[in-house]
């Protein structure tokens, strides 16, 4: 009988604490917290809403982290 697979985890971080950080440090912190996919995006990019246990969203305006979530 196969095994139930156990869900990813993801860090126990807050989106907050990156916001107006530099995009290169927040990205750096991020993978040192443990991010698997880390995402910078330009304000109004368009994206898909799928939720990707993991991944961290970064919205960058002159070069700054102005809003930060997860999946």
């Amino acid at each position: 009988m196969a095994s139930i697979p156990t869900p990813p985890t993801e860090p126990q971080d807050s989106p907050d604490t990156y916001v107006g950080l530099e995009a290169g440090q927040a990205e750096r912190l991020a993978r040192e917290r443990g991010w698997s996919t880390v995402r910078s995006l330009q304000p109004g990019t368009i994206i898909t809403m799928e939720y990707r246990v993991g991944r961290m969203n970064f919205e960058v305006r002159n070069g700054r982290v102005t809003r930060a979530w997860k999946g």
